[in-house]
C-alpha cells in the first residue's frame, strides 16, 4: 500500500483530461479516499460519473484486475449493482497517463456513479442485512471464474495475512486497548491461521465496509450500489464474508446478533461450508484489529486525512470490547445455527 501523500491534481486538470480522453463536458469534485484520487463528475446533460486516479506508486498491473473484474462482473451478472467501467475515446477501459512534476504514469479509469443514499448514513435493519448478504454473495459468485496476473498481489488488508499488522499494534496509545488487540490476533494465529490454506479461495472483493454501499433513497432495505473494487485480493472465499459481517456488529445483546442476519442470508444465497463458518469468529475479530492497526498507523503517518483514516475506529473498538465477552465456541454454535447446520 503506497504511503507517501501523491501530488494532488486540481479540479480543472481533471476536467480537462475528462475532455480530452473521454468526450465528457462535466465539472469535477473531489470526493474522500485513503490513496487514490477520485472525482465525481457532472456532465451539462445530466450525466453523472466517477474519474479515479491511482496513487503513483500502486502496480499498474493491480490496477488494471480491477477495471478487468469490474467489467468481468458486469458480463456476468449484468444486474449486480456496480459501477459500470466507462471506456475512453481509444476503447480503452483504463489510460496510463503522465501529469505534471510527476515522473511515474497513473492510471486513470472513470466508472459511472451509483445513486444511492450511503449505508453508513442510514438506520440498519434485519431486512437490509439480508439484501447485503444476498448482494455480496451474489458478487461472489460473479467473481468465482475471475482469475488475473495480480489477483495474489501484496495487500496490507489482506486478512490472511493479518499477522503483518502486530507490529502496527504500537500505534494504539491505550495499553489496555493495545492488550485486547494483541489478544485476538494471537487466537488467529492459533485457530484460524494454519487451516486458511485449506479454505476455498477466489478473488474477493474484501472490503464491504458501509462507506462502500448504497442503498435506495426510498428504500433503505435494498442494496443500490456496491462500490470500490480497490481492494480485491485473492484469498479464502470466507474472508469475504468475515469482512462484510466485522461492520455489521450489534449494538446491543450478542454483538454477533445482526452479523447473524447477514452471514445467513449469504448462505442462503451461496452455501458456506462447516468449516468455513467455524472460522469466521475469529476471522470477524482480526477484520477488527486489522482496522484499529492499520488506520491507526496510517492516520499516524498522515494527520491531514485522521478524520477519514479513522472513521471506522470507534465501531471496531467497541466491536472488540464486546466480542471479548463472548465465548468462542458459543458463538461457533450460534453461527451454525444460524446457517442451519445443527
Amino acid at each position: 500500500m503506497p504511503t507517501s501523500a501523491a501530488r494532488a491534481v486540481p479540479a480543472a486538470e481533471v476536467e480537462a483530461l475528462a475532455r480530452h480522453h473521454y468526450g465528457l463536458n462535466a465539472t469535477a469534485h473531489p470526493l474522500s479516499s485513503e490513496r487514490d484520487q477520485n472525482f465525481h463528475l457532472r456532465c451539462a446533460d445530466g450525466r453523472e460519473y466517477v474519474l479515479k486516479i491511482t496513487h503513483p506508486a500502486e502496480d499498474r498491473l493491480v490496477s488494471n484486475m480491477q477495471t478487468q473484474a469490474l467489467l468481468h462482473v458486469a458480463a456476468v451478472d449484468p444486474e449486480l449493482p456496480i459501477q459500470h467501467v466507462v471506456r475512453a475515446r481509444n476503447g480503452e477501459p483504463d489510460l496510463s497517463l503522465s501529469f505534471p512534476g510527476e515522473a511515474p504514469t497513473r492510471v486513470v479509469r472513470v466508472v459511472t456513479y451509483a445513486q444511492g443514499e450511503p449505508l453508513h448514513k442510514v438506520r440498519r435493519t434485519p431486512a437490509q442485512r439480508r439484501d447485503l448478504g444476498r448482494g455480496l454473495a451474489r458478487l461472489g459468485l460473479a467473481l468465482r471464474d475471475f482469475s488475473h496476473p495480480a489477483a495474489s498481489h501484496d495487500l496490507l488488508w489482506d486478512l490472511k495475512q493479518a499477522s503483518r499488522v502486530r507490529e502496527l499494534l504500537v500505534h494504539i496509545q491505550d495499553s489496555e486497548k493495545r492488550t485486547l488487540a494483541t489478544r485476538f490476533l494471537d487466537a488467529f494465529e492459533r485457530n484460524a491461521l494454519p487451516l486458511l490454506p485449506k479454505l476455498r479461495a477466489q478473488v474477493i472483493h474484501n472490503d464491504l465496509n458501509p462507506h462502500n454501499v448504497l442503498v435506495q433513497p426510498d428504500d433503505h432495505d435494498r442494496v443500490s450500489g456496491i462500490l470500490d473494487f480497490g481492494d480485491l485480493v485473492h484469498a479464502p472465499l470466507i474472508c469475504d464474508v468475515a469482512v462484510a459481517a466485522a461492520y455489521q456488529l450489534s449494538e446491543e445483546g450478542s454483538p454477533l446478533d445482526a452479523a447473524t442476519e447477514f452471514i445467513a442470508a449469504y448462505h442462503a444465497a451461496s452455501p458456506l461450508e462447516r468449516i468455513e463458518v467455524d472460522l469466521l469468529f475469529d476471522l470477524i475479530a482480526t477484520r477488527l484489529v486489522m482496522i484499529v492497526a492499520i488506520s491507526g498507523w496510517r492516520a499516524s503517518q498522515h494527520p491531514e486525512n485522521r478524520t477519514y483514516l479513522l472513521r471506522n475506529n470507534p465501531a471496531a473498538w467497541s466491536g472488540l470490547e464486546r466480542m471479548a465477552a463472548l465465548s468462542r465456541s458459543e458463538a461457533q454454535a450460534s453461527l451454525r445455527r444460524a446457517c442451519s447446520m445443527e
